[in-house]
């Protein structure tokens, strides 16, 4: 991510990717959009940006330790990218 807080194209895919990770672990987990915002102590609206396989949208480390941490997953899990 540069300055202007756009994401580079070499890690557009892996971002997705992680937002799809999280909508995995949050549908496994059996988990509203709504749940887990409120445990991870953000908005649904922003959680569903972070999910959405057509948005690019990033997030601080410490939203995605809270996300982690509210779905009880290792944070190493939700970077595992498939090829």
């Amino acid at each position: 991510m540069g300055r202007n807080g756009k994401v580079s194209l070499k890690n557009r895919d892996r971002v997705i990717d992680l937002g799809m990770n999280i909508a995995y672990y949050r549908k496994r987990a059996k988990l509203t959009q709504d749940q887990l915002a409120e445990k991870a102590d953000i908005s649904r609206g922003y959680l569903g940006e972070i999910e959405a396989p057509n948005m690019v949208t990033t997030m601080s480390l410490e939203v995605l330790l809270n996300i982690a941490d509210a779905l009880e997953v290792p944070v190493t899990k939700l970077l595992e990218f498939r090829n």
